[in-house]
C-alpha cells in the first residue's frame, strides 16, 4: 500500500484535497495539509467499534490532524507500513485485534500512541502503557472532553467553545481493508 492509497477506497482516485502520487499526507506540498496549518499531523485511528471510530476521526478532524481509519489490525499493519502516520490512537477493546499488540507495534514503528478503554479494566490499561501508549483515557474522559484531551495530545490550543468547524475530507477517512 502506498501513501497515496491510505485513505482513498479501492477503484477510487483521491478526491482533489487528496495528496497526489508519493505525497504523504502532512507534507508540505500535500493541499490538505496547508490548509490545515502547520501542526496538521497524521494520525491513524484503529478501532472496530463504528460509533468511537467515527467519533474520534470526527474529533481529530475538527483539530486539524489527518485522521486515517483503520477497521482491522491488518489495515492498521499496512498503514503502519505506510509510514504517513506520525501519532496512532488504538481502541483496546476490540474483538478483531489485541489493542496492546497493536499499541507494541504502532510504538515499534515509532509512532507516538493514544488508547482508549473501559476506565475499570486496569490489567489492559496497564498492558496499553507497558506496550508503550502514552497515555490511556477512559471512554467517559473522551466523550465529555474530548477536544481538549486529543489537542493536548496534540500539542495545539484548545479551541473556543463555539468556534469548531468541521473541515473537509481530504479524502475518505477509512484506508482500504488490508
Amino acid at each position: 500500500m502506498t501513501a497515496a492509497e491510505i485513505g482513498t477506497p479501492a477503484g477510487q482516485a483521491p478526491g482533489p484535497a487528496a495528496p497526489a502520487a508519493g505525497q504523504v499526507p502532512g507534507d508540505a506540498a500535500d493541499p490538505a495539509a496547508a490548509a490545515a496549518g502547520p501542526a496538521a499531523e497524521t494520525v491513524v485511528v484503529l478501532a472496530d467499534d463504528l460509533i468511537w471510530a467515527t467519533r474520534l476521526v470526527g474529533q481529530l478532524r475538527t483539530l486539524g490532524a489527518v485522521p486515517v481509519r483503520a477497521g482491522s489490525g491488518d489495515t492498521f499493519a499496512a498503514v503502519l507500513a505506510s509510514g504517513v502516520a506520525s501519532r496512532a490512537i488504538v481502541d483496546l477493546t476490540a474483538r478483531a485485534y489485541d489493542g496492546a499488540a497493536m499499541t507494541r507495534s504502532a510504538n515499534d514503528a515509532g509512532l507516538r500512541v493514544l488508547c482508549v478503554g473501559q476506565h475499570d479494566d486496569l490489567d489492559l490499561r496497564k498492558a496499553a502503557l507497558a506496550a508503550g501508549a502514552e497515555r490511556v483515557f477512559s471512554y467517559r474522559k473522551l466523550f465529555e472532553d474530548g477536544h481538549a484531551a486529543l489537542a493536548a495530545w496534540l500539542g495545539i490550543p484548545v479551541p473556543a467553545p463555539g468556534t469548531l468547524a468541521v473541515p473537509a475530507l481530504a479524502g475518505p477517512a477509512e484506508a482500504p481493508r488490508a
